[in-house]
């Protein structure tokens, strides 16, 4: 059975069958690119990710063994809590099965790559935002796909007995097919920084920023392409997309301060958490998304696409956001006399 589920925002109230009317067009939007254009969506992501791991030493994995606790906390929010509180939300909202498994794969992405830019704005832990990207951008080789097989099975399952239709095209999660794209994205270009920066650290020390800054505008040019190809649906649509990526969003950074806070982490910690876990690599989706060997070409992914896509732009707002605010308040309160 399902329930009515209402998004009040701007004075606009949204029930349940509106905004699934509204997606199920978005579903049917075809947003295929050239071999050309996947291949260099491709060749992007790892260039970000060899840029993230110019910024990685080999202390900050020592640093994770010696004061594991922020760093274990980080982790079980960003791969254990989030993906789980995604697959409650896809349960209250009930969207189109694409959107909901789109939510679910950024879920189940690792960090993106602005999120230690943040820390640093915010006032965080800088040394343990880049630990965590360190470990967590390893470890999404495994659970990535680990996450997505697991909550999207159980989410498509769901979907299934509860009356509401079965997917079309059924979809068969290939979880070492994910695993393969995964290391051959995230795995290989980061094991190459990390042996660039640590035979190169002179001229290591002089790219890194140029790339960080390169990486994020062209990936940004990546997403203008991808929904101008679909402009006036998505601009007929955003309303709905915005505000799903916005409560998605939201509560991504409130689990990560949430549980922080009750482990008790320092302030600073709370923080950096907070960011890992609301800053999701939402390039690493899109090129999950169109990779024809895990998402066959048949099927209709639009809304899946768009919402990956908007998450790409609005967790930098959200989290600069943040940032700049925290960045304005104090760590410590002043003793009072």
């Amino acid at each position: 059975m399902s329930f009515p589920f209402v998004f009040l925002f701007s004075g606009l109230v949204f029930n349940e069958n509106v905004m699934k009317e509204a997606l199920e067009v978005l579903d049917h939007v075809r947003l295929n690119f050239s071999p050309s254009g996947l291949f260099a969506l491709n060749v992007t992501i790892a260039f970000i990710m060899f840029g993230v791991a110019l910024d990685i030493k080999m202390e900050h994995f020592k640093d994770v063994i010696m004061k594991p606790k922020s760093a274990i906390i980080g982790m079980i929010s960003q791969f254990f809590l989030l993906p789980f509180i995604t697959f409650l939300l896809v349960l209250v909202l009930n969207p189109t099965p694409t959107v909901a498994l789109g939510m679910i794969l950024i879920a189940s992405c690792p960090g993106g790559n602005i999120s230690n830019f943040m820390s640093a704005m915010a006032k965080g832990n800088i040394a343990l935002s880049v630990s965590l990207t360190a470990v967590a951008t390893l470890g999404a080789t495994f659970m990535t796909p680990l996450n997505f097989a697991l909550w999207g099975k159980l989410f498509l399952k769901y979907y299934n007995k509860a009356g509401a239709g079965s997917f079309l095209v059924p979809i068969e999660i290939d979880f070492f097919q994910m695993v393969q794209t995964v290391v051959i994205l995230l795995g290989i270009p980061v094991i190459l920084g990390l042996f660039f920066s640590q035979y190169f650290p002179k001229l290591t020390k002089k790219i890194k920023k140029p790339i960080r800054q390169a990486s994020i505008i062209i990936f940004i040019g990546f997403v203008i392409i991808l929904l101008s190809a679909n402009f006036s649906n998505f601009i007929k649509y955003i309303h709905i997309i915005f505000l799903i990526v916005l409560v998605h969003n939201g509560l991504a950074l409130g689990a990560g301060f949430s549980v922080s806070s009750l482990a008790r982490l320092p302030r600073v910690d709370r923080r950096t958490v907070t960011l890992e876990t609301g800053i999701q690599n939402s390039g690493l989706a899109l090129v999950l998304m169109f990779n024809p060997k895990i998402f066959p070409p048949e099927l209709e992914l639009g809304g899946m696409t768009f919402i990956a896509a908007w998450w790409g732009v609005w967790h930098i707002v959200s989290g600069l956001t943040l940032s700049a605010l925290w960045a304005k308040k104090p760590l410590y309160q002043p003793a009072v006399r």
